[in-house]
């Protein structure tokens, strides 16, 4: 009487490893893609964010007569005005950050007077996934750049 098999043999287990290893060899480069694209998407919807804010800041100024330097209230958000645009660094939580409502996944480098760069905070290279909110000045608006997405 033969007994019946339990289990499996080495040979099938070591196929099953070996199809599962081709499986993600191919797998993981695509997944990096992925999150490199979800980076590169995160960044957009910011400058956009950014965008909308600074030209729903402007609007909302000239609406209510105020001198271009006078600050305006978003969404109970005091903003800081500069030749009728949000300012690009002044103190935290009153500048185009906060008009945008950026949250925590952003982070502000390089802040001065004149611009800002704003990068999404987990991006392999920060310089290289950013774009730069440029403040307005007597002569020319605010500015926001296209995004470099070649770092995330």
């Amino acid at each position: 009487m033969k007994k019946a098999q339990s289990g499996f043999t080495l040979i099938e287990l070591i196929v099953v490893i070996v199809i599962l290893g081709i499986l993600a060899a191919t797998a993981l480069p695509k997944f990096m893609g992925i999150q490199s694209g979800a980076r590169a998407s995160t960044l957009n919807g910011a400058r956009g964010a950014v965008s909308s804010a600074m030209n729903i800041a402007y609007a909302a100024q000239a609406s209510q007569g105020l001198g271009s330097n006078v600050g305006i209230t978003l969404d109970g958000i005091s903003i800081a005005m500069v030749n009728g645009y949000p300012a690009s660094n002044t103190p935290a939580g009153s500048s185009i950050y906060a008009a945008a409502g950026l949250t925590a996944e952003y982070t502000v480098v390089s802040p001065s007077a004149a611009s800002v760069t704003i990068t999404v905070v987990n991006a392999p290279t920060q310089a290289s996934c950013s774009f730069v909110y440029s403040a307005a000045t007597a002569t020319l608006p605010a500015r926001v750049s296209a995004a470099t997405t070649t770092g995330c």
